[in-house]
Order: C-alpha cells, then sequence, then structure tokens
C-alpha cells in the first residue's frame, strides 16, 4: 500500500512555476543581448561607413567653423569694450534700456573677459594657420578646440555671475557675451565632430577645401574686419561730436542696418564727417557681402552636386536597373516567381468563404481555352500585385542601346528637376525657421519695451529680411538689438540665396509661359504651328492631305510645263549644272552628311562598310570642328543618340588594336591611354554621361585622341615602309568611288577623280619607296 504525501501536489505545482520564472529572465536576457547587438552593429555600421557619408564633417563643419569664428570674435569685443550693467532707474524716474546708465563691471570681470578674447583670437589663428597648412592638422585642430572651450567657459562663468549676483538690468555687452559664448561653444563641438571623423579614419589629416571655399574664409574674415573697424571709426566720430547712445555696440548696429541697406533710421550719423565715411563704407560693405552672398551660393551648389545630387543619380540609376527585364527570360522568371509567392503565402490572415453554390466546371470546353487564357492573363496582372500586397513600380525593358540611352537621358532630366527644386525646398526651409524662430526672440525681447505682439514680429521680421525696413518697428531693447546684429548677418544672405533659388524655379517657369503666350499672341514665333503641327501628327497629315489634294486640282487645271529643249541632252535629260573642273566628292558628302546630320537609317546603311583611313580622317576632322563650335554656346550641349552613334563609332575605329591589325603597325611605339577606345554602359559608372565633364569636353578630348592615334600609326607605317596596306586602302576606296558612279549611270568622270584622289592621296608616299617595289 503506498502512502501519498499531502505537499507533493504543491510542490508539483510550484515546479512548472520556478520553471517559467527562470524561461522569463533567461527570455529577458536574450533579449538584452539581442539590443546590445544590434545597437552593436549600428555603431559598427556608422564606424565604418563610406568616406562620403561623412562629407558634412569633413567640409562643411570646417567652413562653418571658419565662417562663425570671426562673428565670435566680434562678438567678444563688443562684450568687452562695453560694461555689462547699468541702472534704469534714475532719481524715481524709469528710464528705457538705451537711457540707462552704465556703471563700472568688477576687475575681475574684465580681466577674464580679456583672457577669453585673447583665446579666441589664438584659436581662430590656428585655425586659420591650419587652412594654409602653416600647421599640421593634428596639432592646430585640438589647440583651437581648447582656446576656444576656454573662451566660452570664461564668458559663460562671468555671465552667470552677474546673472545672478546684480540686478536684472544688462547692456548691450552682457547680450554679445553670451552670443560669443554660444558661438565658440558650437564651434569647438562642430571641430570635435571633424576630428572624430579624422580618428575613425574616414579623410586624411587636411582640409579639403576648395579654391571658392578658402576664398569664402578669407572674405568672411575681412567683411567681420571691415565691420568692426567701421563700428569703431563711427563710434570714435560721433562720441567726439557728444552725440549720446553711441557706443560700440550701437556703432556696431548701425554699421549691420547700413551694410544691409535697411535703414531704420532709429540711429543715424549727425557730423558731416561720419556723413561722409558712409560713402566708402556702405560701398566696401554691400560689395563684400555680396562676394560672401556668391561664394556661400556656390558652395552650396558644389556640395549638393558632389554628395546629394551624385546620391540622387545613383539612386536613379539602381532603380532603373532593378526595374529592367530582358524581353523573354526576365519575364518569365518574374512571373514564376510571382506565382510561387503566392501559393507559399500563409491563408490564415484572409476572412474564410463559403463554397459557391454553383460551381465551376473541373474541365473546359475547347471553345472557351481561349477565352479562359485571356481572361486568366488578364487576372494575373491585376491580382497578383494584390495578391502580393506589394507596391510595384512599372517595368521597363532595355532592349538596346537606343533605350539605354534615354533611359539614362530621362534621369539626367528627372536629376536636374531634382536639383532646382530640392535647392529651392531647403531655402525655403531655412528662411522659414528663421523668419519664425526670429519672430519668436523678437516677441520675447521687446514684449516688455515696445509691447510687441507675435505678429508685429513676424511683421518686422519680414520687412527686414526683404531690406524694406520702413522704421515703424525697430529693436529698442539691449536684447534684441544685439539679436538683430546676428540674426541680420545670417538671415539675410540666407534671404537672398532663396530668391535665386525661386529664379531658377518658378521665375523660370513663369517665364517660360509668357514667353509660350508671347509666341502666339503679342510676338508670333515663326514656325510656332510647325511645332504644334509635330505634337499631334494626326493634324499634320490631315493638313497634307489636304493640301496634296488642293494643288493636285490645281495643277490639273493649270496644266503641265515643258522642257526646254536647249536646257536637256540627246537622251532627253537635264543637263548638270555641275562645275566639271571641281566635281562633287561622294565620300566628302557622305562623311559631312554624317557628321553633321547622322540618322539611324544612315549609320545602318554605314555599318555595312566600314569608313577607309582617309575617310575617318575626315570624319574626325568634322567631329572635331562640330564639337568645338559647342563651345560658345550658352549652356552645355547634350547630344543625340544618333550624334553619339557616329562619335563612338569613329572612336572605335581607331583603337590601337584595330589600327594595328589594319597598318601592320605594333603599340609599342607609344605609351597608349585607356581612354581613347569606348566601352561602357550607358547607366554604368563609366557612363560619359556620368562624367564630371560636360559632353563636349568630354567628346573633344576623345576625338582629339583619337585623330592623334590614327595620324601617328600613319607616320609609323610611312617610316617602317609598310604601305602595302595603306595602297590596298586608297585602291579599295578608288574601287568603290568607281563601282559607285557606274551604278549611277555617271561613268564619265569616275576614273578621272579616282586617279587625281589616288595620285593625290599616295603620290607623296609613293615616292618613299625603294626602287623596284
Amino acid at each position: 500500500m503506498t502512502t501519498s504525501n499531502p505537499d507533493a501536489p504543491e510542490r508539483e505545482a510550484e515546479k512548472p512555476a520556478a520553471e517559467r520564472a527562470v524561461q522569463k529572465k533567461k527570455g529577458r536576457f536574450a533579449a538584452y543581448l539581442e539590443e546590445e547587438k544590434r545597437w552593436w552593429r549600428v555603431f559598427k555600421k556608422w564606424k565604418e561607413g563610406d568616406g562620403n557619408d561623412w562629407w558634412f564633417a569633413s567640409t562643411a563643419i570646417p567652413l562653418l567653423a571658419a565662417t562663425l569664428g570671426p562673428l565670435a570674435n566680434v562678438s567678444s569685443i563688443a562684450a568687452l569694450v562695453t560694461s555689462w550693467r547699468q541702472s534704469n532707474y534714475v532719481d524715481e524716474v524709469w528710464l528705457s534700456d538705451f537711457d540707462g546708465v552704465p556703471y563700472a563691471d568688477p576687475k575681475w570681470c574684465y580681466w577674464l573677459n580679456v583672457a577669453s578674447l585673447i583665446c579666441g583670437f589664438l584659436g581662430n589663428l590656428f585655425l586659420l594657420l591650419n587652412f594654409t597648412q602653416r600647421i599640421r592638422y593634428i596639432v592646430a585642430l585640438p589647440v583651437t578646440i581648447i582656446l576656444w572651450y576656454l573662451s566660452s567657459g570664461f564668458l559663460i562663468g562671468i555671465t552667470a555671475c552677474m546673472n545672478i549676483y546684480t540686478p536684472p538690468n544688462h547692456t548691450q555687452g552682457f547680450w554679445y557675451a553670451i552670443a560669443a559664448a554660444a558661438f565658440y561653444t558650437i564651434c569647438s563641438m562642430l571641430l570635435m565632430i571633424n576630428m572624430l571623423g579624422h580618428f575613425l579614419g574616414h579623410y586624411p589629416e587636411s582640409f579639403d577645401l576648395s579654391d571658392s571655399q578658402r576664398t569664402l574664409i578669407l572674405q568672411t574674415m575681412a567683411f567681420f574686419i571691415w565691420l568692426g573697424g567701421g563700428s569703431a571709426v563711427f563710434m570714435k566720430l560721433e562720441n567726439d561730436a557728444g552725440a549720446d547712445g553711441w557706443g560700440y555696440p550701437d556703432a556696431l548696429y548701425f554699421c549691420d542696418v547700413t551694410i544691409l541697406t535697411v535703414g531704420f533710421g532709429d540711429l543715424v550719423p549727425t557730423t558731416n564727417v561720419a556723413r561722409g565715411i558712409v560713402f566708402p563704407f556702405s560701398v566696401g560693405g554691400i560689395i563684400t557681402l555680396a562676394l560672401i552672398v556668391s561664394s556661400l551660393y556656390k558652395f552650396v551648389r558644389e556640395i549638393g552636386e558632389d554628395k546629394i545630387i551624385s546620391k540622387h543619380i545613383n539612386r536613379l540609376r539602381e532603380r532603373t536597373l532593378k526595374r529592367t527585364l530582358s524581353p523573354s527570360f526576365d519575364l518569365r522568371r518574374l512571373e514564376h516567381s510571382e506565382h510561387r509567392l503566392i501559393r507559399k503565402r500563409s491563408m490564415e490572415s484572409h476572412p474564410k468563404i463559403s463554397t459557391p453554390t454553383n460551381p465551376r466546371p473541373m474541365r473546359t470546353t475547347l471553345g472557351n481555352v481561349g477565352n479562359t487564357v485571356r481572361r486568366a492573363a488578364s487576372m494575373s496582372l491585376s491580382i497578383v500585385p494584390d495578391a502580393l500586397k506589394i507596391k510595384r513600380e512599372p517595368q521597363i525593358t532595355l532592349t538596346n542601346e537606343k533605350t539605354r540611352f534615354d533611359a539614362m537621358r530621362q534621369i539626367q532630366a528627372d536629376t536636374k528637376k531634382f536639383k532646382k527644386w530640392m535647392a529651392l525646398f531647403w531655402s525655403v526651409t531655412t528662411f522659414s525657421i528663421l523668419w519664425c524662430v526670429g519672430a519668436v526672440v523678437f516677441w520675447q525681447a521687446e514684449k516688455d519695451t515696445q509691447g510687441m505682439s507675435y505678429f508685429q514680429a513676424l511683421y518686422f521680421c519680414y520687412i527686414s529680411l526683404l531690406t524694406i525696413g520702413y522704421g515703424d518697428l525697430a529693436p529698442k531693447s539691449n536684447a534684441g538689438r544685439c539679436f538683430f546684429v546676428i540674426w541680420s548677418l545670417i538671415a539675410v544672405p540666407t534671404m537672398t540665396i532663396l530668391v535665386s533659388d525661386l529664379g531658377d524655379t518658378v521665375v523660370d517657369k513663369f517665364k517660360k509661359w509668357s514667353d509660350e503666350l508671347a509666341d502666339f499672341t503679342v510676338l508670333p514665333k515663326e514656325g510656332i504651328w510647325r511645332a504644334i503641327l509635330e505634337k499631334h501628327p494626326w493634324l499634320l497629315n490631315w493638313l497634307q492631305r489636304r493640301i496634296e489634294s488642293h494643288q493636285t486640282k490645281k495643277r490639273l487645271r493649270k496644266g503641265f510645263d515643258t522642257m526646254d529643249p536647249s536646257s536637256a541632252d540627246s537622251a532627253g535629260h537635264p543637263l548638270s549644272s555641275a562645275d566639271p573642273e571641281n566635281p562633287p566628292h561622294p565620300d566628302l558628302d557622305t562623311d559631312l552628311e554624317l557628321t553633321q546630320h547622322p540618322t539611324i537609317p544612315e549609320l545602318a546603311q554605314d555599318i555595312s562598310k566600314p569608313p577607309t583611313q582617309a575617310s575617318l580622317s575626315r570624319r574626325l576632322a568634322l567631329s572635331i570642328k562640330k564639337v568645338s563650335l559647342d563651345f560658345r554656346l550658352d549652356r552645355p550641349r547634350r547630344y543625340t543618340y544618333e550624334e553619339w552613334v557616329e562619335f563612338t563609332r569613329l572612336i572605335r575605329f581607331t583603337t590601337p588594336e584595330r589600327l594595328d591589325r589594319d597598318l601592320g603597325t605594333s603599340t609599342e611605339v607609344e605609351n597608349e591611354t585607356e581612354g581613347g577606345w569606348v566601352n561602357w554602359d550607358w547607366i554604368g559608372d563609366d557612363s560619359p554621361m556620368m562624367s564630371t565633364m560636360t559632353e563636349s569636353e568630354w567628346l573633344i578630348e576623345r576625338l582629339c585622341e583619337s585623330l592623334v592615334r590614327l595620324e601617328r600609326r600613319k607616320e609609323v607605317a610611312c617610316d617602317k615602309r609598310n604601305l602595302e596596306a595603306m595602297r590596298d586602302m586608297e585602291v579599295r576606296d578608288a574601287t568603290d568611288d568607281t563601282r559607285r558612279e557606274i551604278s549611277s549611270g555617271g561613268s564619265g568622270g569616275s576614273s578621272s577623280r579616282s586617279g587625281d584622289r589616288s595620285m593625290s592621296g599616295g603620290g607623296e608616299k609613293a615616292r618613299r619607296l625603294p626602287e623596284g617595289a
């Protein structure tokens, strides 16, 4: 007899609970490890990323630091020469910020401010020496970061102390100190990101800046020197004249408003000397600011071209290649894969349906086979994407060179449109942020001084950005005037770039529409109706039939003209007006026509007979002349597919291997470059459309290489007395001309022309032959 333990069921019940707890802990630990691995993979991918992903850290950050550094120095000067505290309550009367009475700061505050300014200047100097490669990157950049951090630390410390232990009435110098500390901190953090990219191995120990970017740095430094020096001059002149309210921050505000052509009118020069200095100062400042805006716009376009636009082109090319199908195999494979996905798809998520009340028969009669196949084909086109729940792009079939060429041209057109509208998008976004955020700051700064609302702040920022400057609203607080100087130096150039981008997109569209309207109404354009008819072939064909019918009826009514007997030969054929001394050259006409106006049928006929060496030289020379004339155009020309076919055929005919085979020469006589022959895909990375050069530059370089290679091979063949191939070429050329003349019925002058050309083309070379050759 067995005895039962009363605690056994409890232990059995507790055991699964304990196991579940252990499994739950293991599951949490596994999830934690998976999360750590995921973040590690993200960090590893970010660390080992492509160098192109760090373009902002390698190029834009140094340029931004070099631009904001001088602005921080000017703000630090304004903070040093002005006391930070003032009293707005004098003789029981509350005064405005501009009428308050300032009093001196503690000595320790002043000398810390001096130390901050010295560190800021030294940091900017080391950064400039690094740009000019006078000091190594690994030495200059850490020194700049440390000095700017010291400057910001000094300013943050003394501003915090002054704000805590003194009354809250601060002068413009206090707010300029806060602005300088912010700029020093931002620049130091940006340069640390630049150093991180260098330590991760994404770019070398140097700032990869172009000449235009270095010019922008020098122009920015010159502008702030001009601004700060002009402020000191105007402050000195007005203070000597006894004018009130002309401290250095006030003079800095006046110079800023003058150069930006805002002109509020709240602060004006009061002496003739100061008014006279306004002439050269305003002109020099406006010119320097215009140069900065131009260089900045060029820099933004370069960055966009090199990084954003190139990535967009590669993305479009990859998308096009993914959508590319061959006519047979890929289509069948795609259909097979889609049907396999449908069969493998789980149907648990779909609602169950009942059996049809009238089921279809298992077999289909022969008479309905065609309808069933067509219905199944049409259903597969619509059901497959729905069943897969995939948003598919339309597939394209690139069957030949022409379709690939057209696909790449479409990519270029889409990229051009993307570049313009993307630049406009970023300009509008930056302008909107500066406008709205600036209005918030002015609203808070001027709310207690002049009761400014947010709408009034928006209105004030708008008339300032457009440099209208009515003068009904102007900053009247110390914080507002300081912020206006900093904000306007950044916002007004942004507005200028926005106007330029609007000119490339919206204004260009409006101009195009207005020109099209004027072509029909005010200034009719010659051939405009012909272009419309070519866009609508059915209308053109209908009009042509009507014109031909009308002309036929007119000829029937008028009768037919008879030929003048004196203008015909004995056989009744009209006499030719050609010059017998200079008969037309059929090959020259053919070469000229193929070079100037190539068409697919003519090129297809020319493929059957490769050009001779003489014809090849003529075509190369004519092509070089044609391409060179395109350099005079305002915009780089893009050639048609037929023109590219002719150019590439000429380049392929002059490859070293082909010339060596035809002329019996060797490639050891010269160092051949691999850029002379053509072997690319129109959508590939080596396509001429992906080159940094224009199509005309690319072609003129390759065609000149081909012509030089051809002539050198001829010289080598002459020097080696190996003229058999060249003589056979000339004889073959003459024989082809004779056959062409005979077939056309004009054999009278063919032999003389062939003989003359043979002698003229090979006479000089024949004199070099040895005796008995």
